[in-house]
Formats: structure tokens, sequence, C-alpha cells
């Protein structure tokens, strides 16, 4: 979703940003345990952000007041809900054309539940057929479950379905492994990932030359 729907950059600085000072730890120090994380968070095994601030904290012998836990969560949230205010066009554009050619869209992201409470309010959501978050069904790509477990929800198979994303997480390879037909989205961050491997959408309107080659075939 991030970088392929929706963009955190403008040129090459985030729309916004948050700070973590108030923990009390040391910057790198606390990136570190961030970034260990990062599975856990992605599959639900964090109930929320929150707790997330506070397994870092006592893994460091350290603890915060709840107050300070409440507003450093805030301010991620107001961070992760930027992107959605300004939906590119052409996203939407290209969307709507791929509904009115009937084809089925589904929505499969890497995601902690913060990033993603403003999901219901955007535009994006009433256009999905469906939405596979991982921390809501316990995987995230390139885990070939979630894959599978989005083919099953829009009653497709994989080698009849597209995929389109960025390429972190290794997302492309994992959605070829499944035997979908995977596409690298260029078009809001240029990136060296899987070069020469996927094939490059350099603008979202490119997608519907694509469906239209292999509902021709």
């Amino acid at each position: 979703m991030y970088e392929t729907l929706i963009t955190e950059w403008d040129g090459n600085q985030k729309k916004a940003t948050y700070s973590v000072t108030q923990l009390g730890l040391d910057e790198q120090v606390y990136r570190k345990a961030w970034a260990e994380r990062i599975d856990r968070r992605m599959t639900g095994a964090f109930v929320n952000h929150q707790s997330a601030l506070e397994d870092i904290l006592k893994s460091n012998n350290q603890t915060a007041d709840k107050s300070i836990i409440d507003e450093i969560h805030l301010q991620r949230v107001h961070v992760k809900t930027v992107p959605f205010l300004n939906i590119d066009s052409e996203i939407i554009k290209t969307l709507h054309i791929l509904k009115n050619m009937n084809i089925k869209l589904g929505l499969i992201s890497n995601c902690a539940p913060e990033e993603v409470e403003s999901w219901t309010q955007s535009p994006l959501a009433e256009i999905f057929d469906t939405t596979i978050f991982s921390y809501k069904v316990k995987f995230a790509k390139p885990n070939p479950k979630i894959y599978s477990i989005a083919c099953e929800a829009l009653q497709v198979a994989p080698q009849d379905s597209i995929f389109i994303g960025d390429g972190g997480s290794n997302e492309l390879q994992g959605a070829a492994d499944v035997g979908m037909n995977a596409y690298q989205a260029t078009w809001f961050r240029q990136s060296n990932l899987h070069e020469d491997v996927f094939p490059k959408l350099n603008n979202p309107m490119d997608v519907i030359g694509i469906v239209k080659s292999k509902l021709e075939v």
C-alpha cells in the first residue's frame, strides 16, 4: 500500500515525522530495537503500538509514563494519516477503470494497527473488494500464506492474478513464488530493488494495458 497506493514522501523528504526522544532512549538503541520487532509488529504479536514501545523500554530496563507513550502514539498515527489525505488522482482513476472492467481488486499490506487507522476514511477503502492487513491475518509478505488468503477471499487463482507493489519486504518474489504475475510500481519512488527481475511500471495507468493484454490471451 505505502509507495504503491499512497506515499509518505514529498521529493526526498518525509511528509511528516515524529519524535520518540521523550522515551529517554538513545536514538540508535531505539532504532535497532524498533527494527528488531518489525516481524512481530507486522503480524500482530503486539496488541498495539503502545505495547511495542513498552516492550522496547522493558528490554532496556527503562519505563516511561503512560501519557508519554500515548502522546508518541498519537504523533505516529498522525504521521501515518498524512499520506491518506491526498491520494494521487491517477491512482483513483486507474482503480475506477479497473472496477468498471469488472476486475476484482484486493489489497495486501504489511502493517501494524496504527499505520492504517485512517484506512476506513480513505476513498480507497470503498474501491477494494477485499483488504488483507498482515497484523489481522498474522502473516506478512513474503509469506505465501498471505497471498493465498487474498486469492481465496477474491475467489481467484494466483496464476490469474496480477500483483503490483514497490518491492519492499521482498513482496514481489513472494507473489511470484505462489504463481502470481508480479510487477514493480515505481511511480512514487524509483528503486534499484529487483533490477531487471520484475517488469517496472512508471505510471499507474500502465496497469490498464497489462490487464487488457491478459484478458485478450
